[in-house]
Formats: C-alpha cells, sequence, structure tokens
C-alpha cells in the first residue's frame, strides 16, 4: 500500500452499491484513496456487510440515539478523529450535516448526487427528473459545504432520460453511472491521474462546465 493514500472514511445509510465501487477501486494500490472505515446511521445495512466482507472496520452511529444533530455529528466526528481519517466519501447518506460538521471538513468531503448539478438539488432528485423535460439526467460529486448540494463540483456522469422510464428504471441507469463516477472524481480530488471517458452511454468529466452532446443524448445502456 502506498503511503500516500489519504485514510478514507466513507458514510452510508443503505445497500452500499456506490461504497462497493469505492472498495473496489482500492483494491488498486495506485488508487489514491485507501478505505479504511465505513459508518452507518443504520444497523444491518447491506453496505455493512460489503464493508466487513472486505476487511474494512465499521462503526454504526445511529441518528435516533442522539437529542440533535450537534449531538450525532460530534458522535461521527469523535470517530474520524480516532481513525485519523483525512478523506470523508458521503455515500448514500442520507442525514444532512451541520454547518459545524461541514466546515471542520471543508475541503475534504464529498458528495454524490444522483442529478446533474446544480439542477434537481434536495431529496427525490429522480421524481424531479422525471416531473420535468429534461433528456439528460446523470450524477455528481461535488465537495461539501454548508449550502446543500451546491458545492465546486468535482466529476459530472450523463445518462439518458428516456421517454419510458419510471422511478425504478431512471434509478438504475444513475445508480450504474454513479458506480463509474465516484472513483474517478476521488482520483481528480486528490490530484491523481483520471481517465474521463465515454462509456456505456455515459459522459464524464471532471469540467463543471461540460456539453453533453447528442451521443450522450442518444446512447441507450
Amino acid at each position: 500500500m502506498s503511503s500516500a493514500r489519504k485514510k478514507t472514511a466513507v458514510l452510508i445509510s443503505g445497500s452500499g452499491t456506490t461504497l462497493q465501487s469505492l472498495i473496489d477501486a482500492a483494491e488498486d494500490e495506485d488508487f489514491p484513496a485507501d478505505i479504511a472505515l465505513v459508518i452507518s446511521n443504520k444497523p444491518g445495512v447491506k453496505g455493512l456487510e460489503r464493508a466487513e466482507k472486505a476487511d474494512i472496520p465499521t462503526l454504526v452511529i445511529p441518528h435516533r440515539d442522539y437529542d440533535s444533530r450537534e449531538a450525532f455529528d460530534a458522535a461521527i466526528l469523535d470517530a474520524l478523529t480516532e481513525a485519523g481519517i483525512e478523506l470523508v466519501c458521503l455515500a448514500g447518506f442520507m442525514r444532512i450535516l451541520t454547518t459545524g460538521f461541514t466546515e471542520h471538513w471543508l475541503g475534504r468531503m464529498l458528495n454524490i448526487h444522483p442529478a446533474l448539478l446544480p439542477a434537481f438539488r434536495g431529496n427525490r432528485a429522480h421524481e424531479q427528473v422525471l416531473a420535468s423535460d429534461v433528456t439528460i439526467t446523470g450524477s455528481t460529486v461535488h465537495a461539501v459545504i454548508p449550502e446543500l448540494d451546491a458545492g465546486p463540483i468535482i466529476a459530472q456522469g450523463a445518462v439518458p432520460r428516456l421517454p419510458e422510464d419510471d422511478l425504478p428504471a431512471l434509478s438504475a441507469r444513475v445508480r450504474d453511472a454513479e458506480q463509474l463516477l465516484y472513483p474517478l472524481a476521488v482520483r481528480t480530488f486528490l490530484g491523481a491521474a483520471a481517465e474521463l471517458p465515454v462509456t456505456k452511454g455515459m459522459l464524464f468529466s471532471n469540467n463543471p462546465n461540460v456539453t453533453f452532446g447528442s451521443a450522450a443524448a442518444g446512447a441507450r445502456p
């Protein structure tokens, strides 16, 4: 393992499909992040099993055990500090973090959002997309700041929104993009070489001003 790899914690709330993509990427010694800890706010979720299978330490810190968001965030901060964590990746972590927590990790925390920010911020992004007339959606990895889903964009992946899409179909297509995008974004964020491919109908870029052309818009997974 390279000594240059950043000790990274992944915060989850569910099945951990995006976590798995980071675990798989980190098997490459050239990957700049070492997944050293996985924290879930919910017990018994599939993501914890994924981490344990990869021999990654896990913690369950249930948010319902705390009287306030501040107390919950303080417990997470204590765990991250004790583990010597240098980078935090939110991967389906369904809690809004406090300003104090996000400011502490400013420049050291990433989030993945299931839409092409700055469009469709907040919860129920897929439902927002389906209620709109857009023909392209996707996923965004961004640095976390106190304002929700508003931090600097690291990378985006585009997929088509098809006329026949329902919520499960659209969610699955975006989830596939997320699994490719997050490892690429971590490489980009940590300054490692990152190839930006067009593959499986998805266009990836670390340029927040990327224009999604007809190849991405017309492709089918």
